[in-house]
């Protein structure tokens, strides 16, 4: 029996029709910034949340560095432990709730209405405010390393007492800077399920939509269900603080557990809602190159709706070491364990899919591959972490820092990478400069393996995480950590001048910018006219 394979999309009419002639019906946008300030366009909001994500993207970039010039050599080299633990702590919480969450928001904003035949996002003004919470939300937060007493130093987690009892005075802000992040991310969501449910092209049913605008609808709903848990328990810690509440405080009949158990409620799932709209954009990319449609579309819906299922069941494996009954330990273990059959579901699927495909290596393609490679190492090393007598030793070490950093950097942050090769075409109207996206692949793959692989072993060793010194033994897997991550840094400096030259010119993309392309964005004309889809078009399904 075949595999059921995604329609192809057709149109009635020719999608040119809404370029030039249509749009100058609108009234002039207003001028300078103010057009910036004041837009409602899905794709202008879309391009602000990539720059402001990129501009992020090298924020948490340069935390990052000081720590790993800090670590470099044994001993305490160029800052106080103090300003180290603020560094891992700001590093962390830029590169989620900064970087990687408003890439992936960016590209659903540019991409979505364009995949589905919609004019514009259903709340086109909500749009715009749930953007601009982003820079005020962030520039206070940044701002607390100003502070009387440094910025948030209790790592990216937030754990009470650390973030309750023992913090410096600008926690408050740093609660505040989260709430508006959080009030950000619901709106957003809300945005994209009305946009996704009510204004797909006439004739599209769900299961004809593009698998990424399947893992946003999918990821929406894993934001409306757990912004609110970190809404409450920033909230709680907010009442510890300022009003003598002990909610994680033993003293006062609290638990600091507790904070544990609501922390992580939210916090896996969350670590889908970085990863499920990359399993979207590889699932685009990965079909259009090999010049095959992807293999088990439905499987793959079914799949992202399992994993998302699932990762609401398996918060405590965070938590192995608190000290959990033995029954509670064997369900997280397993359920955790679970998880991985949905995700080998997707990986199988991807190889089906490149298997005697007419393949070939564009930068969108090498970035997708390297996705689903080191991808899936990082999901092998979770799989050693949910083995819960196993995960007494790794807890906390290096080998923990290893296994996210798989995941969330040659797996969410690579796959935003693809998408961006992927889709400049369209964004711009040029192809990126190709020789120049190879150097930035390799590049970038040769310093993310250098950084993080040999963390496998430190933390194998022995060697604890978050902190700033550390014995003799480690000093090697050091050194080649840290210059793998300047490398890597370094190497991203080609991917914003790939960026700045595609904007600037370049060769001319057809509106199919890439041969195997079938969605419905590659037949409107590139770069996409500011306003599309006025008339909507029609969607006809193929036979399979």
């Amino acid at each position: 029996m075949s595999p059921k394979l995604p329609p192809q999309p057709h149109l009635q009419h020719s999608s040119t029709a809404v370029s030039d002639g249509q749009s100058q019906s609108h009234a002039a946008p207003p001028k300078g910034i103010l057009r910036w300030l004041l837009t409602t366009n899905h794709k202008e909001i879309g391009s602000l949340y990539l720059i402001f994500s990129l501009t992020m993207f090298f924020v948490g970039g340069i935390f990052a560095l000081v720590v790993r010039a800090e670590l470099f050599q044994p001993g305490l080299q160029l800052v106080e432990p103090e300003f180290f633990n603020q560094m891992t702590t700001m590093h962390g919480l830029i590169m989620v709730f900064a970087a990687v969450m408003p890439a992936f928001t960016g590209l659903a904003n540019w991409m979505i209405p364009l995949q589905i035949g919609a004019p514009d996002m259903a709340l086109p003004r909500l749009n715009n405010f749930s953007f601009w919470l982003l820079p005020v939300a962030f520039t206070l937060l940044l701002s607390t390393l100003f502070m009387p007493g440094g910025g948030p130093n209790f790592g990216w987690t937030f754990y009470a007492p650390l973030s309750t009892n023992y913090a410096p005075p600008s926690t408050s802000f740093f609660i505040l800077a989260l709430h508006m992040a959080g009030i950000s991310s619901i709106l957003g969501a809300i945005n994209i399920i009305a946009t996704i449910l009510n204004m797909r092209a006439p004739g599209m049913r769900l299961m004809d939509m593009p698998l990424f605008v399947w893992t946003w609808l999918i990821t929406a709903f894993l934001l409306i269900a757990v912004m609110p848990v970190l809404a409450a328990v920033i909230t709680m810690m907010l009442m510890d603080i300022n009003f003598g509440t002990s909610f994680f405080n033993a003293a006062g009949g609290g638990d600091p557990v507790l904070f544990q158990h609501l922390f992580w409620t939210f916090g896996h799932p969350e670590v889908y809602i970085m990863i499920l709209p990359a399993f979207g954009i590889v699932s685009a990319i990965i079909p259009t190159f090999a010049r095959k449609p992807l293999f088990g579309y439905a499987s793959m819906v079914y799949a992202t709706a399992a994993i998302a299922f699932l990762s609401f069941l398996v918060w405590a494996h965070h938590m192995f070491v608190v000290g959990m009954p033995l029954v509670a330990e064997l369900f997280f273990m397993y359920t955790t364990m679970l998880i991985a059959v949905p995700t080998g579901v997707k990986v199988f699927n991807w190889v089906t899919t490149l298997f005697r495909g007419s393949i070939s290596f564009e930068s969108p393609m090498l970035f997708a591959l390297a996705f689903v490679v080191l991808f899936t190492i990082g999901g092998f090393s979770g799989l050693m972490l949910a083995i819960a007598p196993a995960d007494f030793q790794y807890h906390d070490t290096y080998f923990v820092v290893a296994h996210f950093h798989y995941v969330l950097v040659p797996g969410a942050i690579f796959a935003i990478m693809a998408g961006v090769y992927y889709w400049l075409p369209k964004w711009t109207g040029h192809y990126p400069n190709e020789r120049l996206a190879q150097w930035h692949f390799w590049f970038s793959i040769i310093g993310v393996n250098l950084t993080f692989f040999p963390m496998h072993f430190a933390g194998l060793a022995g060697m604890p995480r978050r902190i700033p010194d550390y014995a003799l033994q480690f000093a090697d897997f050091n050194l080649l950590s840290s210059i793998g991550a300047f490398f890597f840094g370094a190497s991203q400096l080609l991917f914003v001048l790939g960026i700045i030259l595609c904007v600037r010119g370049g060769k001319k993309a057809p509106a199919k910018a890439w041969e195997g392309a079938e969605d419905l964005e590659w037949t409107v004309p590139c770069p996409a006219p500011l306003h599309t889809f006025e008339t909507p078009p029609v969607f006809h399904r193929t036979s399979h």
